[in-house]
Parts: structure tokens; C-alpha cells; sequence
């Protein structure tokens, strides 16, 4: 009996830790970024394109698995369509043409992968680079902070007519359609009036979209573009972008789950770039005020920068923050971890320091590790307050110093990096200033 009895204590214990070792972070009791997600998309090779996707797409459509598909310029799923991809098909995004896809306001994109089928977006080049093609953009009729109730995508896309560009309303429950196992890679096409092109735009999605198990790598513009709407990111992965990895703006209204974003400090646009970026307009004039402000709501984040000498590359200024919050927004995270940051989060210098506004910026039960400062604001020398505030034991988070393989389970695995946290190894600082030596 006694025999027993010890070993149902040890398995409990295996399992209690099992439990901490998930607690902060991305989570699941296996690695789920195992099988369908590529790190090394550049030793990938992909078949000839066997059919040309051109021009606008109105009527119900199937790319299968057997043929490969080239976007050949700007491609428009248009007139209540739906567009079905097959689990394992490929399509390429034209070099030469930038080739984007869009799905109109109306229509649906059904891309359902598998964990050993994803679906793969990418370049047509052999020697692919961050760029390379346009990206995806799926538009609905989920509301925005703007006046008036809708406008239009700004990226210099070339639709037959502007409806196919055209975003916004009043439908909060709003139906794209849906992307699971799906893999972006190389987007980002660069427009001398526009900027970037983001690999994937969500713009006035609403909550009956799905979006899971999305990885965006080496994308030259955002990973992940949220224009206003009512989105839910699960599982999504941003890997080495330009800019920033998650982009939030125009009243959006998102929950992200489960989900990671690997920085690196070599890695990054001259306009700066974030893990996430967290706005309500780009105009105040523009925005109105009795609607929605932006609100994001961040559970089980991984927030990562990924540095081959964190020290050296903090000293020359190549390391900037994780999260930049902006002005009239709110902001909740919890239960996520950030790692190598200098600093880990800044506030737009127009904030007010006050408790209304501090309630509705949130950082709860959250990992802060090897990070030069934690919460500041931007321009303020002294942020004494702040690091004060968020360090209090009500917020429940967790200051420390670890090198990322100590930190994490593997993440020094190139293939399939496993970067939930090792809590066993990790020894916890009660400092809310990390950069004491």
C-alpha cells in the first residue's frame, strides 16, 4: 500500500509540474509547433506552378493539393465567393508582379491545413527574401473607430473596382471565412507610396472568422495587420519580421491566445518595429470618439528576442521594446512571458499617468526576463512610478534573469524550437529592475 501510495505521489508531482511548467507563456502539454511550422523556410523546395491565379476570382473555386498556384499580381476574390484551399497546397506569390491575394468584403477563404499539411504561401524565387510578394488580405464588415462605417484598403492594390477594397460596418460577428495550419512566408512587397505590405491583413474581421495555427515568416512588413474588428488569434506564430509582429489599429477589438512572436535584434525596419504595437487610429482627426477605442487582450504570450549576444547587441542599440502602447487604448496581458527586451513594454509620452488610465493598462501574472527595463514611458529618464506599480505583488509578475536555453525547453532546436518555459531552472528575481549587474 505504501508502495502505492508513492507512486501516485510521484506522478502527481510529474503532473503538478508538468501544469507550472505550462502556467506563463505559450502553452499545451506537447509542443505544437511541431510538424507544421517551418523555421528554416529557406532550404524548402516547391514544384514548378502548374496553374495561374490572375485577376478576379467570382465564382466558387477549389486549389487542390495536386497542382501548385501562381498569384500572379493582385488576385481579388470578389462577389460573395468562396475561395477552398486543400490541406498541403502550395501557392506562390509572383516576384515580379508582387502577386497579393484579397479576399473581398462578402467572400470567404476556407484554408484548412493539417498538422502534416499545411497549407504554405511563398515566394517563386529560388533565393527567396523577405519582400518577395505582396501578402494576403482578408476584408469583412466588422465595425472600425472611423468616421463613417467604412473605407479602404491604402496599399496601392489595382482592384477592378474599389468595392473590392472596401472594409468596415456594422456586423461584429462577421464571417471570412477561416485559416488553420497555414504558413506565410516572404511577404511584405515594399510600394514607394505605401510602405510595407503586411503578410496577413485582417481588416473589419469579425468573431466568427477563425485564425489559428497561422505562422508568418520573414515578412518585410507587419506579420499580422489588425484593422479594427472583432478578431480572435489562436496558436499564431511571427517569426523574424521586419516590422512589427502583431499590428493593431482602428478600434480592433482582439483576443490573442497561445501565441509567439521570435524577434531578432540584426532584423528590423528603419521605421522601428515591436512584437506588438498597439494603436487606435493614425489620426485622432479621423477617429471617432464615441466608438470603440482599441482593446487587445493577450493571454499566454511568448515574446521573444532572439540574440546571439544580448549584452553587446543592448549597448549598440540594435535591442528595442516588445509592446509599444499608444495613446486612447486598452491593453490587458497575462499569464506571458518576455524575454530580452531593452525595455520590455513603452507608453506613448502623451498618457497620463493617472489610475483611469492605468486600469485600463494591464500586465498581470507575466514573465519579465533579461530585459533592461520592464514598463516605461517614452522620453521619461525616471520611470521609478511605473516599475513601482507593475512590480507591486497585486500584479503577480515574475522579474528574472535566464539565458534563453535555460528559459525555455529548446530553443535552440532550429527545426522545430520548443519555447514554452522551463520553470525548474529559472531562478526568480523580486527586483522590478533587471539591469543591475
Amino acid at each position: 500500500m505504501k508502495k502505492i501510495a508513492l507512486t501516485t505521489l510521484f506522478f502527481l508531482l510529474v503532473l503538478s509540474n508538468a501544469f507550472a511548467q505550462q502556467e506563463k507563456g505559450i502553452t499545451g502539454y506537447n509542443n505544437w509547433l511541431d510538424s507544421w511550422t517551418d523555421f528554416q523556410p529557406n532550404k524548402a523546395s516547391y514544384e514548378e506552378p502548374t496553374q495561374i491565379l490572375s485577376g478576379n476570382i467570382s465564382e466558387n473555386t477549389v486549389l487542390t493539393k495536386r497542382n501548385t498556384y501562381l498569384l500572379l499580381g493582385d488576385v481579388f476574390v470578389t462577389d460573395s465567393t468562396t475561395l477552398t484551399i486543400e490541406p498541403g497546397t502550395v501557392i506562390l506569390g509572383d516576384f515580379k508582379t508582387k502577386g497579393s491575394l484579397t479576399i473581398s468584403n462578402g467572400s470567404k477563404i476556407i484554408a484548412e491545413g493539417t498538422t502534416t499539411d499545411p497549407i504554405v504561401f511563398t515566394s517563386n524565387k529560388a533565393d527567396r527574401k523577405p519582400g518577395d510578394w505582396g501578402g494576403l488580405f482578408i476584408l469583412g464588415d466588422a465595425p472600425l473607430n472611423i468616421l463613417g462605417t467604412a473605407t479602404s484598403l491604402n496599399y496601392g492594390l489595382k482592384p477592378s473596382s474599389t468595392k473590392h477594397i472596401t472594409y468596415g460596418g456594422e456586423n461584429i460577428e462577421s464571417n471570412s471565412g477561416s485559416l488553420n495550419y497555414v504558413r506565410i512566408e516572404y511577404a511584405g512587397k515594399r510600394t514607394k507610396e505605401f510602405g510595407n505590405y503586411s503578410a496577413l491583413t485582417l481588416a473589419g474581421v469579425g468573431s466568427a472568422t477563425t485564425i489559428k495555427n497561422v505562422m508568418v515568416s520573414y515578412c518585410e512588413g507587419h506579420s499580422f495587420n489588425i484593422l479594427g474588428g472583432e478578431t480572435n488569434l489562436t496558436r499564431t506564430v511571427s517569426y523574424r519580421s521586419n516590422n512589427n509582429d502583431y499590428d493593431f489599429n482602428l478600434g480592433a477589438q482582439c483576443n490573442i491566445d497561445n501565441s509567439l512572436a521570435i524577434r531578432s535584434p540584426y532584423i528590423s525596419s528603419a521605421d522601428g518595429s515591436r512584437c506588438l504595437s498597439v494603436k487606435s487610429y493614425d489620426s485622432k482627426e479621423n477617429a471617432d470618439s464615441s466608438k470603440k477605442q482599441t482593446f487587445v487582450n493577450a493571454i499566454n504570450l511568448t515574446l521573444v528576442n532572439a540574440s546571439n549576444d544580448l549584452k553587446y547587441d543592448m549597448e549598440i542599440g540594435l535591442v528595442k521594446e516588445a509592446i509599444f502602447i499608444s495613446t486612447d487604448v486598452s491593453f490587458h496581458i497575462n499569464n506571458s512571458v518576455i524575454s530580452g527586451f531593452q525595455p520590455a513594454v513603452i507608453l506613448d509620452s502623451r498618457i497620463p499617468i493617472n489610475n483611469d488610465n492605468l486600469a485600463k493598462i494591464r500586465f498581470t501574472r507575466s514573465y519579465f526576463n533579461n530585459c533592461k527595463g520592464n514598463i516605461y514611458r517614452k522620453g521619461y529618464s525616471n520611470n521609478d512610478d511605473l516599475e513601482s506599480w507593475y512590480g507591486s505583488r497585486a500584479f503577480d509578475n515574475v522579474y528574472s534573469k535566464g539565458p534563453d536555453d535555460e528559459t525555455f525547453i529548446d530553443s535552440e532546436n532550429s527545426r522545430y524550437p520548443d519555447y514554452r518555459l522551463r520553470i525548474n531552472k529559472i531562478i526568480a528575481s523580486n527586483e522590478t529592475d533587471n539591469t543591475k549587474e
